[in-house]
């Protein structure tokens, strides 16, 4: 087994890069429905035909990390369509030389995933573009 991990660091504060991360229909390019920002929330992330993924928010501990449990998956271009249904995703915020570090995980992600090459490389670009613009600048940068 194994995860996938991508981390930015920046000058913003703990609180702004939690409330960025819980704003997730601004950042994750997408239609996403259902609430996104308390413990306990659902919400389903749909890609045109492509890709769809429901999520549960497991975790939630202000400026310090959020967690999504995906419950449901079909990844239309995956050999196994539902492999990322119980995994999770999640959101580690940390203070590192006084600036603010997320450290990224897909937690199950792993490199024999049939869509492991096309969700690391969304991921990467999601994390350190999209998610670090709106953290940055209040405006997502699209990924892709």
């Amino acid at each position: 087994m194994g995860d996938f991990t991508t981390t930015i660091v920046v000058d913003q504060t703990p609180a702004e890069v939690f409330a960025a991360i819980n704003n997730v229909k601004s950042w994750w390019q997408g239609d996403i429905e259902g609430g996104s920002d308390k413990p306990g929330d659902e919400f389903c992330y749909r890609m045109k035909d492509f890709h769809f993924s429901k999520q549960k928010i497991t975790e939630f501990v202000p400026e310090k990390k959020v967690a999504w449990l995906i419950t449901d998956s079909k990844l239309t271009f995956a050999k196994n369509q539902t492999e990322w249904t119980g995994t999770k995703i999640i959101f580690d915020i940390s203070t590192v030389d006084g600036k603010t570090q997320l450290r990224f995980t897909h937690e199950g992600l792993a490199p024999g995933f049939g869509c492991y090459g096309a969700c690391s490389n969304a991921w990467t670009a999601l994390v350190q573009q999209s998610l670090h613009s709106l953290i940055t600048t209040g405006k997502p940068k699209r990924a892709f």
